[in-house]
This record gives structure tokens, C-alpha cells and sequence, in this order.
């Protein structure tokens, strides 16, 4: 198991009170806390070798592009891709698919062809696809959920057909913590010609993925969530896939010749990497990336376990308190979207706040599952690596004032 105390003096923030408390950051779903080796990689590389990458002959320039390169393999081999050139550096999770919807699918779909999408995903993998079959005449069908959280994969292989060009689907749930089966869905989708785009935004930070054992054809997920930086993301994309794809911008880098009416892309990853990219961001990616394979992602894996087991024993001892998504750890990650009677999320978040436990409040980029859960917003509170029982412990005791200001809340559902 892991080493929290130690793993936690690696983290700087965590040292620091709010309002008086010592911090319990329980975001971690929107963003993760950075160990001290990032945050020293962004200091090194802005004192040492500052300077665009690809670009120059000059020694900081090679040592940029060597430290950014570094960084590719390191993803490649982190998600277990074949080549590296199948990893597409970008800002964030939304940017990777939107890369997908205009220079995939816009060159793919045509009126009639389907897009399936599940009740549960976030924002960033429903809009594009929302806008993408209006810029095509195609059509999205909605995989629903059960009343547990979870997908119903029977009404999934109902839906698949020979017009189903493309699964979309979040390995995790951000607002119900669900971890879905996007291996059998995959195996489902290519039986009917079909290609899948997996969210992975929450579980490569939490589980180990490989991209061969998930069978899919794009990854996308973001550096922020898993201890590196801001500004970075990756699309992961098979070979092939990749290779005859357009590119989403155009400008430097991305070319191999121009002309005044023309011209021709470089290979990938390049074409798909227009200007200068987020050089810093990238490189502190590296360190973050060594911390979490140290580690050992499926020790990661077992501590979040262990905690969410003993997180849902303690929420459900608070009187009103319901867990949205399913109720038992094996099914789910470290993500506790809950409601607490008639006491608004963002009450909630506020009284905790004033306890020093940071949540998020809120519908959570997932308005249309908020809808489905018959709620407006929910309090969620999210763990990782980092996170400890005593925590949890502080979490339940803060809601326990939530409770004295406004009383006892009154079971809603």
C-alpha cells in the first residue's frame, strides 16, 4: 500500500491552513494537487533552457526539444500506445476531442450516421458531438442510465447498428464516480464497424489504462488531473486513424511545404501541433508522469479503493446524506457526488469551506445527468493519491455543521 504521509510531504499545498484549518482538498476531480518535483521541472526549465522546440539549431532550443520529446514517449508508455507519434499534445481533455470532431468526424460522418453518446458524460464529450452532427446530418443517440449509475449496456447493444460511426464514452464518470466496461463496449462498437472515443479525463489519473487492453481508437485526458500542470492535454489516437486525418489548425510547425495556393502537412504527431505549444507545461508533465509509474498506478488504484470503501461507510452514516451513482467501491472511483436534503450544494460547499475542506458545488459540466437525477446541482467531493481516513473523518465532521446552521436536512428522495 502506499506511503501517504510520505507521498504527502511531496506536496507542498498541503502543508497550508484556510480559514484557520489545516486543508482537506477533496477536488482533486477538478484538479489535482502538484508534488514538489513539478513544480521545481517548471522552475529548471524557465532559468535553464527556455526556447521554442523544433525550431532551432541553438543548444537551448535542442535541449527543449529534447525534454518535450522526452515527455511524448513517456505518455506513449504510460497508456501503453504502440509509437509514440500516436500522442498529440494539446491544451486539455476538451481540446483533444474537439481535435477529433472537426478533423475526424467532420470528415467522416455523412447525413444518417450515428453518434452514440451515454447520459452521463460531461460537457466536453456531448457538445462536440452535439455541433458535429449538425454540421454533418448526423444523428446522436443517448446510451441511458440505470437507477444505480451505471449504463445500461443492453439498450447500448440495442443501439449499436451499421450507422453507428463513433462510441463516445467517459472511462469515469466525473459526477457519479461510475467506472464503465469501455473494453466490452469497444469489442461491441468495431463488430459494427464503429470507432471509440474514450474520456479518460478521470481514469488515467486513478487506474492503470492501456490503451491495447481497451481496444479503442482515442484517448483523451489532461495533465492537471493527474499532479502535472495546467495547459497540458493529450490525444492519443491508433496509428492509422491518425495518419489520415486533416488538420484541426493550421499555422507553423504543423507543414512541410507552402505555397501561395497549397500545402502539404508534416507527419504525425506535427501536423496535428500547430505554433508554439505550452513548451513548460509539457516538460513538468515528465515529472509527474515518473512520480505516478513510482508509484505504481494499480497501487493507486488500491488505496483509492480503500478509501472509497470506507468513505461510503461514513457518508452514509450522516442523517439525510445520498450518494448519487453506485453504492458499492468496486464499481466506482473516488468521486462522491451527494445531496444533503434541501440544503443547497453550494451552501454546503461554503460551510466547508469555512471548515477548511475544499469540494466542488455545482452541476458539475453535466447539466443534462443533473436532469436525470432530478436535482439542480450536487455538493461532490473527490480523492486521490494523497487523500487519507482522517480525512474523510473531517469531511463527515464538517458536514455535521452544515447540519447545525441549517438544521436537519430533510430527506429529499
Amino acid at each position: 500500500m502506499l506511503d501517504v504521509q510520505r507521498i504527502r510531504a511531496d506536496f507542498p499545498i498541503l502543508q497550508r491552513t484556510v480559514n484557520g484549518k489545516p486543508l482537506v482538498y477533496l477536488d482533486n476531480a477538478a484538479t489535482s494537487q502538484k508534488p514538489r518535483a513539478v513544480i521545481e521541472a517548471l522552475k529548471d526549465y524557465y532559468e535553464r533552457y527556455n526556447a521554442n522546440v523544433h525550431r532551432g539549431v541553438h543548444t537551448l532550443s535542442q535541449e527543449a526539444t529534447d525534454a518535450f520529446e522526452t515527455v511524448r514517449e513517456q505518455v506513449a508508455r504510460f497508456i501503453g500506445a504502440r509509437h509514440s507519434e500516436e500522442v498529440v499534445f494539446v491544451r486539455n481533455t476538451t481540446e483533444a476531442i474537439n481535435l477529433v470532431s472537426y478533423a475526424w468526424a467532420r470528415r467522416v460522418l455523412q447525413p444518417g450516421d450515428e453518434v452514440i453518446v451515454t447520459e452521463m458524460e460531461h460537457h466536453s464529450n456531448l457538445i462536440p458531438w452535439q455541433l458535429a452532427a449538425r454540421d454533418t446530418g448526423a444523428v446522436l443517440r443517448l446510451v441511458p442510465l440505470r437507477d444505480d449509475g451505471t449504463l445500461d449496456l443492453d439498450r447500448y447493444a440495442a443501439i449499436l447498428s451499421d450507422r453507428t460511426r463513433l462510441v463516445a464514452v467517459s472511462h469515469m464518470s466525473n459526477a457519479l464516480g461510475t467506472i464503465n466496461p469501455v473494453a466490452d463496449m469497444a469489442r461491441l462498437a468495431h463488430e459494427q464497424g464503429a470507432l471509440v472515443l474514450v474520456d479518460g479525463a478521470q481514469s488515467v489519473p486513478h487506474l492503470p489504462v492501456d490503451v491495447q487492453a481497451l481496444g479503442c481508437d482515442f484517448l483523451a485526458f489532461s495533465g492537471h488531473k493527474m499532479l502535472g500542470p495546467t495547459g497540458v492535454g493529450v490525444l492519443w489516437t491508433r496509428r492509422e486513424v491518425l495518419e489520415s486525418m486533416d488538420p484541426f489548425l493550421g499555422g507553423g510547425n504543423m507543414i512541410l511545404q507552402v505555397w501561395w495556393d497549397r500545402a502539404e502537412w508534416q507527419e504525425i504527431p506535427f501536423r496535428f501541433e500547430a505554433g508554439t505549444p505550452d513548451i513548460a507545461d509539457v516538460v513538468a508533465f515528465g515529472p509527474a508522469l515518473e512520480y505516478l509509474s513510482a508509484l505504481g498506478m494499480d497501487q493507486v488504484r488500491a488505496h483509492e479503493l480503500e478509501l472509497t470503501r470506507y468513505a461510503l461507510a461514513r457518508l452514509r452514516e450522516v442523517e439525510g446524506l445520498v450518494i448519487y451513482g453506485p453504492q458499492d467501491a468496486e464499481s466506482r472511483g473516488g468521486v462522491f457526488s451527494f445531496g444533503l436534503g434541501d440544503i443547497h450544494p453550494h451552501d454546503i460547499g461554503t460551510v466547508l469551506d469555512a471548515e477548511g475542506v475544499a469540494i466542488r458545488a455545482g452541476h458539475h459540466c453535466c447539466q443534462p445527468l443533473m436532469r436525470r437525477l432530478g436535482v439542480p446541482a450536487t455538493a461532490r467531493a473527490s480523492f486521490y493519491l494523497y487523500n487519507t481516513p482522517e480525512e474523510v473523518d473531517a469531511l463527515v465532521a464538517a458536514l455535521g455543521k452544515v447540519q447545525q446552521i441549517f438544521g436537519r436536512a430533510r430527506a429529499t428522495v
